[in-house]
C-alpha cells in the first residue's frame, strides 16, 4: 500500500452544513487504548452504534468512518499528523458525523468495510477512510489520505468538502452507488463454486509466486499471511519448500519481519508456528533455536487487560504447536493454563465465547468461535486432555446453528447481534474468506472443521468443511493469493491433496 493510496468515485458526499446541537468527542468513555488516545483530537469522535448512525440521518449528514488499530503504522501516522489538525477538524465536525472504529475491537465492521473499499477501489490497507449514508452503506472510501494535497486534489482539506457538497446535490445517484456496493459486500461479488484439486493447486502455485515476488523485492516483512503462506508451502513439493526456506530467512534477517505492521504478538507467533513446521520438514537446529526463544517470549505475555478472544486463542493455538512440536512441555503447560483462564472468562457452553475478555458485552463473533475452537484443538492434541475436544465440539455445534448461511459459508455475527450498531443486523450480515490480521474466519471454520474429521473420526466435519470451501470456490479465491492461504490449507486437507 502506498502512502497516498485513495479512490475518488464518481458518487460522493455531505450533508447539513449548520449545527443545530453540536456533539462532542466521546472517545474517553471507549473501551480501548487505541479510541481513547483520540480524545484529545479536535474531530468529534463518536462510538460505533446506532447513537452515531442516528445522529448522521438526524443532522442529515453523511458518516465519515474511520478504522484502524495499534498494529498499524499508516494509522499512527495519520493520528500524529491528520487528525490533530485543527482546521481538518472544523472541516470534518462541519460536514460530517465522525466515527472511529478499532480494527480489533470490532473486526466484523472493520472486515465488512475493508470489502467495501476493495470493491470501491480495488484497495487494500490500513487505514481505512470511508464514507457512508446514514444508514451505513459506503459511497467512496480509500486507505491513506495525507491532510493536504491542492494540486491533485488528494488531500482531506479539498476532498472534505467537495464529498460534502456532491452528498447534498447528488444524493440519488449516491444512494444508488451505495445501495449497489451493500449487495457486493453481503453477496461476496461471486457466485457458489464447487472445489476442485485443480483449483488448490493452482492457488498454492499463486501463493508461490506472490511469496517469491516478494524475496526478489524484498517486501516479505513477517505478516501473518506471510508467516501463514510458509507454513502452507512447507508442505509442498521441493521448489515451494525452497521458496517457503527463502522467505522465512528473508523474514529473519529483517527486524521488520519479526515486527511488521500487524500487533507484533500475533506476528511472532505464527512465526513461530512456521519455524516448528520449518524444523520438522529441514532439520535446520537454527529454526529450532529462534522458535523456542520466541515461545519463550511470548508465553509471558498471554493476558492482557485489552486483548479479544479471538486475538489470544489465535496467539495460544500457534504456540501451543510449536512449543509441543519443539518439545517444551513447560511453555505447553503455560500455554495450557491460560486456555484455561481464556475459556473461564469467555465461554459458556451452549452459547459460545465472547469477544471482549475484559468486557461484559455479549458480542461473539465468528472469529471468536473458530479460533478458540482452534486452541482447544491445539490443547487437545498436545494433552489428551477430553474436554479441550469437548468445548470445540460445543462450539462448531453453535457456529452451525447460530452462524451458518442456508446458501453455504458461515456469517461473521449471529442474527440480530449487531453489537449496538446499525447496518449488521440479520438481513445484511456478511461473510469472510480472506486472511488479513487473522486468519479468514470462514477458511478457519472449515479448516477447524476437516480437523474435527480426523480427530473423532466423524465424517460429517469433513462434509461441512466441503460445503464451507465450496461457497467460496471460484477465481476470486484463486487470484487473491496470500489472502487465501488458510482457505488453500483447509482445502488440501479436506480433499487429502499430498
Amino acid at each position: 500500500m502506498t502512502p497516498f493510496a485513495y479512490v475518488v468515485c464518481t458518487v460522493a458526499v455531505c450533508a447539513c452544513l449548520g449545527e443545530r446541537r453540536p456533539f462532542t468527542n466521546r472517545m474517553a468513555q471507549s473501551g480501548t487504548s487505541y479510541l481513547a488516545r483520540a480524545a484529545a483530537q479536535p474531530v468529534r469522535w463518536q462510538p460505533w452504534g446506532r447513537d452515531a448512525f442516528g445522529l448522521a440521518a438526524r443532522l442529515d449528514r453523511p458518516i465519515l468512518l474511520y478504522i484502524g488499530g495499534d498494529g498499524c503504522r499508516w494509522c499512527l501516522e495519520t493520528d500524529r499528523a491528520i487528525y490533530t489538525d485543527p482546521e481538518i477538524g472544523a472541516l470534518v465536525n462541519s460536514y460530517f458525523v465522525p466515527v472511529r472504529v478499532d480494527r480489533e475491537e470490532r473486526p466484523d465492521v472493520a472486515q465488512r468495510y475493508q470489502s467495501a473499499v476493495e470493491h470501491l477501489a480495488g484497495l487494500r490497507g490500513w487505514p481505512l477512510t470511508v464514507f457512508l449514508t446514514a444508514d451505513g452503506s459506503a459511497f467512496l472510501g480509500g486507505t491513506y489520505f495525507p491532510a493536504d494535497d491542492p494540486v491533485t486534489g488528494r488531500g482531506l482539506k479539498q476532498l472534505l468538502p467537495e464529498v460534502a457538497k456532491r452528498y447534498r446535490d447528488q444524493r440519488s445517484s449516491i444512494e444508488q452507488q451505495a445501495a449497489l456496493v451493500r449487495q457486493l459486500e453481503i453477496s461476496g461479488g461471486e457466485p457458489r463454486g464447487v472445489l476442485r484439486p485443480a483449483l488448490v493447486q493452482e492457488g498454492i502455485a499463486t501463493v508461490r509466486r506472490e511469496l517469491d515476488d516478494g524475496i526478489r523485492s524484498r517486501s516479505v516483512q513477517g505478516s501473518v499471511t506471510h508467516t501463514d503462506a510458509v507454513a502452507l508451502l512447507f508442505s509442498g513439493d521441493s521448489a515451494s519448500r525452497a521458496s517457503a526456506r527463502d522467505a522465512l530467512d528473508l523474514m529473519l534477517d529483517s527486524t521488520s519481519g519479526v515486527v511488521a505492521e500487524d500487533p507484533p504478538r500475533l506476528v511472532r507467533a505464527a512465526l513461530a508456528s512456521s519455524l516448528a513446521k520449518a524444523w520438522v520438514v529441514t532439520g535446520s537446529q537454527g529454526y529450532r533455536e529462534i522458535g523456542l526463544g520466541l515461545v519463550r517470549i511470548l508465553t509471558d505475555s498471554l493476558a492482557s487487560s485489552e486483548a479479544f478472544a479471538d486475538q489470544e486463542a489465535f496467539l495460544m493455538e500457534r504456540l501451543l504447536f510449536a512449543a509441543g512440536t519443539f518439545g517444551d512441555t513447560a511453555a505447553v503447560r503455560r500455554v495450557l493454563a491460560a486456555l484455561d483462564a481464556l475459556l473461564q472468562r469467555t465461554y459458556a457452553h451452549s452459547m459460545g465465547v465472547r469477544h471482549a475478555i475484559a468486557g461484559t458485552t455479549p458480542l461473539g463473533l465468528l472469529q471468536d468461535q473458530v479460533q478458540v475452537a482452534a486452541a482447544c484443538l491445539a490443547a487437545y492434541r498436545f494433552s489428551d486432555k477430553k474436554h479441550y475436544l469437548d468445548v470445540a465440539i460445543d462450539l462448531m455445534g453453535i457456529v452451525e446453528r447460530n452462524y451458518s448461511d442456508s446458501l453455504g459459508g458461515y456469517y461473521d455475527l449471529t442474527a440480530g447481534a449487531g453489537g449496538g450498531g446499525t447496518s449488521l443486523t440479520a438481513g445484511d450480515r456478511t461473510k469472510h474468506v480472506f486472511d488479513d490480521v487473522l486468519p479468514g474466519p470462514n477458511a478457519q471454520a472449515a479448516l477447524v472443521l476437516v480437523h474435527l474429521a480426523r480427530v473423532t473420526g466423524n465424517p460429517s466435519y469433513r462434509r461441512h468443511a466441503r460445503a464451507t470451501l465450496d461457497s467460496f470456490a471460484g477465481a476470486r479465491v484463486v487470484g487473491a493469493g496470500l489472502r487465501s492461504t488458510t482457505f488453500l490449507a483447509a482445502a488440501r486437507e479436506t480433499l487429502q491433496i499430498p
